[in-house]
């Protein structure tokens, strides 16, 4: 009976934190909104990860309310990318501006935390 109170909580669990995760960063489209002059916010999640799921639906929702902002996401698996960032863990969040990091954090998933260093930065 213990056994399937576990899974039965494990199933709910990663029910409750599902999101569709997906690489939208892109090098060329990076490139061209940082020398257009906007501020880019990049974040790196891994498959499974709750604390991922929740940082990404905040961003979802800042995507929505704060205009001539780019939003970027990764797998902090690709290699690639990771490395020409300079992340090492998921749950990273970044913030460019003026072709420079002015924000980072590792595992943020405060909502007011996340929202006061987009403006901050604006």
């Amino acid at each position: 009976m213990k056994k399937i109170y576990i899974l039965i909580f494990c199933i709910l669990t990663f029910n409750a934190n599902a999101f569709e995760k997906k690489t939208t960063f892109n090098k060329e489209l990076f490139d061209q909104a940082q020398s257009s002059g906007k501020i880019v916010v990049v974040n790196s999640w891994i498959k499974y990860c709750t604390s991922c799921a929740n940082q990404m639906k905040i961003l979802n929702k800042a995507e929505n309310e704060f205009d001539d902002i780019e939003f970027f996401a990764f797998d902090v698996t690709n290699k690639e990318i990771s490395s020409l960032l300079n992340v090492k863990y998921q749950t990273t969040l970044l913030i460019f501006k003026n072709n420079k990091e002015i924000y980072r954090s590792i595992g943020e998933t405060s909502k007011d935390a996340i929202y006061k260093a987009i403006k901050s930065s604006i």
